[in-house]
């Protein structure tokens, strides 16, 4: 109860989440204001053909292997 008149008298509000279909908003927990939030829309995927690549660049030579061993690594 005391949340609740908190809420009324000061305006601070504990804002949480909430999710209603097509809309996100912020909600106090206790007094239940709303604030103006955003809509959602679902938006599908889609994946579009990648144009061919007409040519590459060469491939950096590989690198060299350093043995490492571990009797004189003590």
């Amino acid at each position: 109860m005391w949340n609740l008149i908190n809420c009324y008298l000061s305006g601070r509000h504990d804002y949480g989440m909430w999710c209603e279909p097509g809309a996100m908003f912020l909600r106090c927990v206790h007094c239940g204001k709303r604030s103006s939030g955003w809509a959602v829309e679902a938006k599908f995927h889609t994946t579009a053909p990648r144009p061919a690549v007409a040519s590459r660049a060469p491939a950096p030579p590989p690198g060299r292997v350093i043995p490492f061993d571990r009797a004189t690594a003590n």
